[in-house]
């Protein structure tokens, strides 16, 4: 549930409004369809429980349409070549409210519902015994689970043209003057706890919606949103627009009942309402008090961190260091307020029944805080990688060309809900020079709002908090998304599902960090006793791990010496739960694997036997995630062998497959390990997050054709020149 819906869990009596726009089709015919599926939501939350009034639009769009098409009919050749004369409004209404009602009851109907009518005016609310009537004939419907419907009777109303189309005049006097205001009013009067508005846009935008430079606004704050916003044309029909809700949700929020406006095209919208779900924008008293008004948008957030970036490269290298060992200092003087926080994620995450795997990488202890303040220590006292020569080259006399590295500029990446990522990224970012925007598991979301608040507290103004963004909701990735002319690499950290969502929705370049399938095949020629060392290490120093074993292959020799039986009674011992592959059923008494490619993420893991280390590397291409594989054995060509065949990102020789880590390989701290091929591969420290340039000194040295110019093409001894 969004933190801003969590109202919602206290809401009982709602009010939907349905505009004309979604009552009738673009040729002014009722939308059936798209009624029946907003009628189906309706009657499953009034078998909920719920209280639902529903107020209606359409009736004089769906009246002038009908009379219309009878006028046609009955009319000579003759006459329809004469200028038409405008129907009469009221006349409109009177035959739409007709027809729209019966659609209506028959919709119900058919959902074993029950309805009722209920007209009003604009004058009926000046009258303090009609609004005690009111209150008590709907509270009655409600107790008998009857759906009151509403609508302005437009065919007696006493207002001047409340009711025609592009009227040069519209008369919004009165207490109400359209269906949105009128629904608003209702919420009110009826003490109703919510107002929907459904509309034929996704809710209230920046600019127009057709703009694509327009933004979804979630939570409209009037202090931050009223004089930005630029409204487009009004209701394709009705005669309102975006402009008549903005007031109307306004009004009522202002005096308690908060309001959605959201679409009604789109299914289930009144149900995702209603479960919490970020749908459509919502309109809140206190909303001003959660959502800062100074707060930024996607790319202007974007934008600020690429500023920042631009700063932190102007910095000295010593001036980078120190801001880095400044961050440290405030891990370890925050380590209480980190812990408070860390441990409230950590009880609402077992309070939510999550797995102890999850609960496990959510945990910060203060060792791993002191671990962590220490690794961002190292980190600052590697040499310094922004500006290094990479090759300086003579190009001709008195013109030498240098390749340098440099940062990729705006970092975005997502990652699980491991807090301590936060900072190893956060680190990194910084030690490259890059911007960075993070997006991190909503079950972490306390404990990376500290730990983001303590690192940025810690730059020093001439760079800014804003070189690091967070993110506080995945609705926002969509947009950064788009952002390729500001962001320059996105990496997330999860399945491969989530891998392949990411590069399917953007241009910008993907870093893919997947599955953590990693293997550990035992040789014929393995020692055993070394064997168990490995497996167990690799499987139990951190099961939740991206580099922890998954399954173990074991050559078939060890099934007859009796090797597998002691490599299982090993992991046994150390609590780990077996499965079994289809060639190790029946040797040992254990279930059954569902399938090999599986991550595990807990004491547990697959065994399966193979004929050979080929056989062996071909069940890893099969089923492995390209992350880390080990041999375990004693022949030095076998090991060769494997080394030099399997295709994934780190291959050890009688080394636990759990040293393939950042920190571990020298790199200070990793974004993650990256089973990509492209750019870089395995663990990604600061080289990872660089890229290089171009920079070319001469004497005023022109090409023309290049007749003046002697290329020398001389290598020249590089040195640290920034």
């Amino acid at each position: 549930m969004d933190p801003t819906r969590a109202f919602v869990k206290n809401v009982k009596r709602v009010v939907v409004k349905v505009g004309t726009a979604v009552v009738t089709r673009d040729d002014g015919r009722l939308a059936v369809g798209r009624l029946g599926a907003i009628f189906e939501q309706l009657e499953k939350l009034n078998s909920r429980g719920f209280e639902i009034i529903l107020v209606t639009s359409g009736a004089v769009g769906a009246g002038r349409q009908r009379l219309k098409y009878r006028k046609m009919i009955n009319s000579s050749f003759a006459d329809l070549q004469k200028p038409q004369v405008e129907l009469d409004g009221k006349a409109c209404a009177a035959v739409g409210q007709n027809g729209l009602m019966a659609l209506y009851d028959t919709l119900f109907s058919q959902l074993d519902v029950t309805s009722s009518q209920l007209l009003v005016t604009d004058n009926d609310f000046k009258n303090a015994d009609f609004k005690e009537q009111l209150c008590q004939t709907v509270d009655s419907l409600l107790d008998l689970r009857s759906i009151p419907i509403f609508n302005e009777n437009d065919a007696i109303s006493t207002r001047r043209a409340p009711y025609e189309e592009n009227s040069a005049f519209q008369d919004s006097s009165g207490i109400f003057w359209d269906n949105d205001s009128l629904a608003a009013l209702l919420a009110m009067e009826l003490k109703a706890d919510l107002l929907v508005l459904l509309s034929d846009v996704n809710g209230l935008y920046s600019g127009p919606p057709t703009d694509p430079r327009s933004k979804l606004i979630h939570t409209y704050v009037k202090q931050k949103h009223q004089k930005m916003i630029s409204f487009g044309d009004k209701s394709r029909m009705g005669r309102g627009g975006m402009d008549a809700k903005v007031k109307a949700a306004s009004n009522a929020a202002y005096n308690g009942t908060p309001v959605v406006i959201a679409s009604g095209y789109a299914p289930n919208n009144i149900i995702k309402v209603l479960n919490g779900e970020r749908v459509g924008t919502l309109f809140h008293k206190d909303a001003h008090m959660w959502i800062p008004v100074t707060e930024i948008g996607p790319r202007e957030m974007a934008n600020s961190a690429r500023e920042a970036s631009r700063r932190l490269q102007a910095l000295t290298s010593e001036e980078r260091k120190k801001v880095l060992l400044d961050v440290a200092a405030a891990l370890k003087a925050n380590e209480q307020f980190i812990m408070l926080e860390n441990e409230a994620d950590v009880e609402a995450a077992r309070d939510a029944g999550y797995d102890e795997a999850l609960v496990a990488r959510l945990a910060l202890k203060p060792s791993k805080i002191h671990a962590l303040a220490e690794s961002v220590r190292r980190l600052a006292e590697m040499e310094e990688p922004v500006g290094q020569v990479l090759k300086r080259t003579e190009l001709a006399e008195g013109l030498v060309l240098e390749k340098k590295s440099c940062p990729l500029g705006v970092l975005l990446i997502i990652f699980e809900s491991r807090p301590d990522a936060l900072v190893q990224i956060a680190s990194l970012a910084i030690r490259s020079g890059n911007g960075l925007l993070l997006k991190g598991g909503k079950e972490a979301k306390r404990s990376n709002a500290i730990l983001h608040k303590v690192i940025t507290s810690a730059l020093p103004e001439t760079v800014g908090s804003k070189l690091i963004g967070l993110l506080t909701s995945r609705e926002e990735i969509p947009e950064l998304l788009k952002l390729d002319d500001v962001i320059d690499l996105v990496i997330p950290r999860g399945s491969n599902k989530l891998v392949s969502q990411i590069k399917s929705s953007t241009k910008i370049p993907v870093l893919g960090h997947s599955d953590g399938i990693c293997h550990v095949y035992v040789d014929k020629a393995a020692n055993l006793e070394m064997a168990k060392k490995i497996i167990v290490d690799a499987k139990t120093d951190y099961p939740a791990a991206c580099n922890a074993m998954e399954t173990l292959l074991v050559h078939k020799d060890l099934l007859t010496s009796g090797g597998l039986q002691e490599l299982v009674k090993e992991l046994e011992q150390e609590g780990v739960t077996l499965f079994s592959g289809p060639r190790v059923n029946g040797a040992v008494n254990f279930s059954k694997a569902n399938t090999f490619h599986h991550e595990y993420n807990s004491k547990a893991c697959t065994i399966e036997i193979v004929n050979n280390v080929d056989e062996a590397i071909e069940h890893i291409h099969s089923y492995g995630s390209s992350h880390t594989e080990c041999i375990v054995t004693d022949n030095h060509d076998v090991a060769e062998h494997f080394l030099s065949r399997v295709d994934s990102a780190a291959v050890f020789h009688n080394a636990s497959t759990r040293f393939c880590d950042g920190a571990r390989f020298g790199l200070g701290a990793e974004v993650g390990i990256s089973t990509s091929k492209i750019h870089a591969r395995g663990p990604v420290g600061v080289e990872g997050l660089l890229t290089t340039r171009w920079v070319l000194r001469g004497k005023g040295q022109v090409v023309e054709g290049d007749k003046g110019v002697v290329y020398t093409h001389k290598d020249l001894q590089t040195c640290n020149g920034y």
